[in-house]
């Protein structure tokens, strides 16, 4: 079972993570951020990695410890269950059309943690999340699951099309980089022997 659970506790937050990437993409997640929410359920669904997430989190300073956190924790769980990493794709790449929108995502499960990001938007917030969180989201998410990872949102307009674009086409990404792959006998997918450094 390529399962792992994560509790992360700080003076911010309190967090509570159990991830399955062999799932079916069953979800529950409350982070307090309604918006959020929605954004790692797609993540969930589309990636078929279960996803059970619990955060109780600051909110009444602000949205920063809260989504730092949740992608931290994520990421620390993705982490845990990969293992050695042993077998595994290790790169994947997808491009979602949202409408009008077209996302695009390529990773490499390296364990070199890099965040290429090329999205912006017209509004501030969507529901009540601040958008300039989706980039932190994403770079604490790298940074904890070792993830190499490029981010561009090709074009689109509507603000929610193209941060749901980039959601999903990361979900199908990390759906094939963390799939076994039979040929390779359970090899690690490096020369070196090993992932990282």
């Amino acid at each position: 079972m390529r399962s792992a659970s994560i509790t992360r506790t700080t003076a911010e937050t309190a967090i509570a993570v159990t991830v399955d990437l062999d799932g079916t993409g069953i979800y529950e997640v409350s982070t307090g951020i309604g918006f959020l929410d929605h954004m790692i359920e797609q993540f969930s669904r589309h990636s078929l990695i279960d996803v059970a997430l619990r955060v109780r989190g600051d909110l009444h300073v602000d949205q920063h410890h809260t989504a730092e956190d949740s992608a931290i924790a994520l990421g620390q769980a993705i982490t845990q269950a990969l293992g050695d990493k042993a077998g595994i794709a290790r790169y994947g790449e997808a491009h979602v059309p949202m409408d009008e929108a077209l996302a695009r995502v390529a990773l490499d499960i390296s364990g070199r943690p890099v965040l290429v990001w090329q999205a912006a938007f017209s509004q501030p917030r969507l529901g009540e999340m601040d958008t300039e969180l989706f980039e932190h989201w994403f770079q604490s998410l790298a940074q904890a699951a070792g993830i190499t990872l490029h981010i561009a949102n090709l074009y689109g307009s509507n603000n929610h099309h193209v941060i749901e674009g980039i959601f999903k086409a990361f979900a199908r990404a990390m759906r094939a980089a963390v799939a076994v792959d039979p040929r390779k006998g359970g090899a690690v997918p490096s020369t070196k022997g090993q992932l990282g450094g």
